[in-house]
């Protein structure tokens, strides 16, 4: 699971050397309460969440039983683990039946309760993640069109053809500029589908002609030097499904020809092979460039073109739906305080102004990137003007840019904030430039970007 935060564990046990010992083990990975009885712990979960729960099983006033029975009535209920010495294990295996996730008996063995502590780690893990997956199926969203946000008339022209293009079998080009979410659509268009195949993308910019070759097709054991087995290719893959070619105008004219022949027969040959493989799939195109210009210059073949080019979706540029622009701050500002375990909860109507006056030529990708920053570098729970980065102000009025901290917090802690993030806007996010601009070295600034993320 994709999740930076720190996990919380409650440790409740008597015995202090127990307590303490299990805190200094714990505390570097983990956020450690610790309860020196049962009704301490109880009193605690009456007030916190934790993701684990440890606990003694033996202990004076309210036993661990007790507090598992008020752990596991919480919402969201936490794994529970029980500690138990040698003539306790009955009732530990009757704590496990009641709902504890495993028991340890003591004297502990600390490897032992490591490897406990990382499997109760990855139920949880597993748990909030089938919890996502139940939310995402009840709304259908798995990559279905309420994953796309956006409420503009572009966008709902898009959404429209898509719903309307899913089920068909047709060939989709899928136009716009880098960063406007074209896999997302492609995504969408799958789950749309009804194929019950699998879903393959291949990056065609990332691979020279030789290796796009062999990973569209597959090949057989000893085509060439280092074929040391058959490997089935992208196209039987996706049989099926969907196979997805990003940036189809990077397609060396040679691997062009192979892919047509593919999409008219739905059949080709592994390298190296004479025996044809036949392959149902369904093919969704994506590039930023124009391949109409292409075509007229003799750099991309015509017939490929028009095979491609039976169902077109262009996604406008973020500067042409600027009114999308305060719900996907939203969305990212909501998405990278949980992964960063901050509290950022809006941003002040300045801020979403300038957002909104900003041209983005990165589009949502740089914007989702922008905002990720300006959560990670918030001291407050509302974003506010200079948290925008300095580029992003200087561009829309290079006075505002010069407004680096707001009059009424003029402090150290908040001035090298501001240098630093605005040394990173300066720099693109290079840091070993932005260093060199603060004087300090790369190690120093990597420490003091560490210390800003708390």
């Amino acid at each position: 699971m994709s999740n930076n935060r720190k996990y919380s564990i409650l440790v409740a046990d008597d015995e202090r050397a127990t307590r303490e010992g299990l805190s200094r083990l714990l505390r570097q990975n983990y956020d450690v309460t610790l309860a020196e009885d049962g009704a301490r712990a109880i009193n605690i979960l009456k007030k916190n969440n934790f993701d684990i729960v440890v606990t003694d099983l033996r202990m004076p006033g309210s036993d661990g039983m007790e507090v598992l029975r008020e752990a596991l009535a919480k919402k969201p209920q936490p794994v529970c683990v029980i500690m138990t010495a040698y003539g306790s294990i009955p009732s530990a295996i009757e704590a496990t039946r009641a709902g504890a996730f495993d028991f340890i008996q003591k004297p502990l063995n600390l490897d032992q309760f490591e490897l406990v502590i990382r499997r109760a780690l990855e139920k949880k893990q597993l748990t909030e993640e089938n919890q996502e997956l139940k939310r995402k199926l009840n709304r259908g969203s798995i990559y279905g069109l309420n994953d796309i946000i956006g409420k503009s008339a572009a966008m709902h022209e898009v959404f429209e053809t898509v719903k309307q293009v899913a089920p068909a079998r047709t060939t989709v080009m899928i136009t716009g500029e880098s960063g406007t979410g074209k896999e997302m659509i492609a995504h969408s268009l799958h789950a749309l589908s009804g194929r019950h195949g699998a879903f393959v993308a291949v990056h065609c910019a990332a691979l020279p002609p030789t290796l796009l070759e062999s990973e569209l097709f597959g090949h057989e054991k000893g085509s060439f030097t280092g074929a040391a087995e058959q490997k089935k290719g992208r196209f039987e893959l996706a049989d099926g499904g969907t196979l997805f070619l990003d940036e189809i105008g990077d397609i060396d004219q040679s691997v062009q020809v192979k892919i047509l022949r593919a999409l008219e027969t739905r059949t080709f040959e592994r390298v190296g092979g004479t025996e044809p493989v036949v392959s149902d799939v369904r093919v969704i195109t994506a590039t930023n460039r124009d391949l109409g210009a292409m075509v007229k210059e003799g750099k991309f073949r015509e017939d490929l073109y028009f095979r491609l080019f039976v169902v077109a979706i262009h996604l406008p540029a973020l500067r042409e739906r600027h009114e999308d622009i305060p719900i996907l701050v939203k969305h990212f500002i909501d998405e990278f305080s949980r992964e960063n375990n901050k509290e950022v909860m809006s941003i002040s109507e300045d801020a979403i102004g300038l957002l909104c006056r900003y041209g983005w030529p990165g589009n949502i990708r740089e914007l989702r990137n922008c905002v990720e920053r300006m959560v990670v570098l918030s001291r407050s729970k509302v974003l506010d003007v200079h948290n925008v980065p300095f580029h992003i102000r200087e561009s829309i009025s290079p006075e505002l840019a010069k407004t680096v901290l707001p009059s009424n917090s003029l402090n150290i802690g908040k001035a090298e904030r501001m240098l630093t993030q605005k040394a990173l806007d300066e720099c693109n996010g290079n840091v070993t430039k932005a260093a060199s601009k603060l004087g300090i070295s790369r190690r120093t600034l990597h420490r003091k970007l560490k210390e800003l993320k708390r």
